[in-house]
């Protein structure tokens, strides 16, 4: 008889009673390691009792990755090459940037690791009902805020009601919109019920988008701007910032104390170099930065030849996507839309503008990378279905369109610019509007036809909530399907790995055939640190995780 894992060994505590079914499943091979690991967690099995569990299953040691065994050292500054923005209101942060600035001072319910496990941070744990309607997030005692208060339920309450009010404009609104304002619970000291109007499985990694940084539950009465009163439970202190030039934060000295393990470095200066991606490059060799956020796909062949340079490589669900407004004439021709995308070859684009460092994308906005990911029958260039969509379309040919883009990255042009070179057999002449980075995005959610560029996350099912819901703040193609809202809600909601794909089907489908977007491709990313500076490899999604970094020497 198969063992029962229904219990967790050193608790008692009762699992959910998914955890001895996908246990089964993961005997008999109908799941992987990376599948079981990541639903367990979810539903509140610590990390080590899901490890301890797949290696008894599996008969082997299962243990997360994790670098190189070495001695970390204490100090030094890191200087990093990133572009420094406002740090106003987490909540509405819309740069992964403005983010790692203030990462290790304000900090997170939970953490997405390199494996895509998440874990608890200022959660201690979690609990999911059988319905996955009802979930209990039960916080750290012992976390102090940097003013002295004591981190407890009031903040987290405190932050979930901004998160779903619609006023706020947080883009959590569409990660949380199973949650309506008023159905959050103080169950404790310590510990907060949500109780949401369908089920969803993936509550704990939506706690790590990266606006969904937990705030001062008196945020708001004290001025509601973080830069002003950087109040917070992480290991460091805001100490300069000047926007467009340099953000320093610094080991916290208030006598509070951090909660966690302290970070092994002093602190990190941002610096920014503008819009020029070769000047971060120059600040490296000249010996100015440590550390580069990014490094652009052109410029890579320049950042490997750099004396004491390593360069990391990840891929990732980070993409770009030429997105047709809805509610916009003659976007708002379905027929129109669907030529547009006939006529392109994402496999040529993936090569002229990025080459061929990436996977091809499908118009759907699910990457293979997304454990939820169903494969589709792989789309082929069509000029001539392309033709007879716009005939059908009731437009006359040639068609001229205007797509607006910004001018930060060059990737971004030559895939536009590929674009127009493959729309134009079809009957589709278009202009590309090359925009200051910076005018680009004032317009990116109201532009008729626009090149966007969107962040990884570590699910199909977030990317979608945030960009394509009805009516959230990110979706830029104001795209409001009845239809697909419900696929979505029902995908979130299924436990069963293989069930989740299945249905994952139904939404791709959905999005694809409505062609909202143009995505021709997934990109790996890139960055660089010197080769005395240990744990900088790159996140997918350019999170910094400054408990992770030292020098060497």
């Amino acid at each position: 008889m198969s063992k029962r894992y229904d219990r967790d060994p050193a608790t008692g505590r009762k699992f959910h009673s998914y955890v001895p079914e996908i246990a089964d499943d993961l005997r008999a091979g109908k799941v992987g390691r990376r599948d079981f690991l990541r639903t367990v967690t979810l539903l509140g099995v610590s990390a080590g009792a899901a490890y301890a569990m797949a290696s008894d299953i599996l008969g082997e040691e299962i243990r997360p990755r994790r670098a190189a065994a070495q001695t970390p050292k204490r100090g030094g500054t890191v200087r990093s090459a990133m572009r420094v923005q406002r740090m106003d209101d987490p909540a509405i942060y819309d740069w992964t940037e403005r983010a790692n600035q203030g990462r290790g001072i304000v900090e997170y319910i939970s953490r997405t690791d390199v494996n895509n496990i998440t874990t608890p941070y200022l959660a201690e744990s979690w609990e999911a009902s059988e319905d996955l309607k009802t979930w209990t997030i039960n916080l750290r005692r012992g976390v102090k805020w940097s003013n002295g208060d004591d981190f407890n339920a009031d903040d987290l309450a405190f932050n979930l009601e901004r998160w779903v009010d619609p006023d706020t404009g947080s883009s959590n609104l569409g990660l949380f919109s199973a949650l309506k304002p008023g159905n959050v619970e103080k169950t404790g000291s310590h510990s907060v019920r949500m109780t949401l109007d369908s089920p969803v499985l993936q509550i704990p990694e939506n706690f790590y988008n990266y606006p969904a940084a937990i705030v001062h539950r008196r945020f708001s009465d004290e001025g509601g701007d973080f830069s002003m009163n950087p109040v917070g439970t992480g290991p460091f202190t805001l100490v300069d910032l000047v926007v467009g030039e340099h953000c320093e934060v610094r080991r916290r000295s208030d006598g509070h104390g951090y909660w966690g393990r302290e970070p092994y470095i002093d602190g990190v200066v941002y610096r920014d170099y503008g819009d020029d991606p070769q000047a971060p490059i120059s600040a490296f060799a000249a010996g100015e930065v440590d550390h580069l956020y990014e490094v652009a796909i052109n410029s890579l062949d320049v950042a490997e030849r750099l004396p004491g340079a390593v360069i990391n490589e990840t891929p990732t669900a980070q993409t770009g996507v030429c997105r047709f407004r809805q509610t916009e004439a003659p976007l708002d021709n379905r027929k129109l839309r669907q030529a547009f995308s006939a006529a392109l070859d994402h496999e040529a684009i993936l090569r002229l503008a990025y080459r061929d460092r990436g996977v091809v994308g499908e118009n759907h906005h699910v990457s293979p990378i997304h454990p939820e990911y169903f494969a589709l029958p792989k789309r082929k260039r069509d000029v001539e279905r392309a033709k007879a969509l716009l005939a059908e379309s009731g437009l006359t040919a040639p068609v001229s369109l205007k797509i607006d883009l910004g001018a930060a990255d060059d990737w971004h042009r030559n895939a536009c610019a590929a674009m127009q070179q493959q729309l134009a057999p079809a009957g589709i002449n278009l202009e590309l509007n090359v925009m200051p980075g910076a005018t680009y995005w004032d317009v990116w959610d109201s532009t008729p036809l626009g090149f966007t560029q969107w962040a990884h996350r570590p699910l199909g099912v977030m990317v979608l909530n945030l960009g394509y819901r009805s009516g959230v703040p990110w979706n830029e193609s104001a795209y409001a399907n009845p239809e697909f809202d419900r696929q979505l809600d029902i995908a979130g909601g299924i436990l069963d790995v293989e069930e989740r794909r299945r249905q994952m089907e139904v939404v791709q489908k959905i999005l694809q055939d409505d062609a909202i977007i143009a995505q021709p491709l997934w990109r790996s990313v890139f960055n660089i640190s010197r080769d005395n500076l240990r744990g900088t490899e790159v996140h997918p999604t350019f999170y910094h995780q400054f408990q992770d970094w030292w020098f060497d020497v």
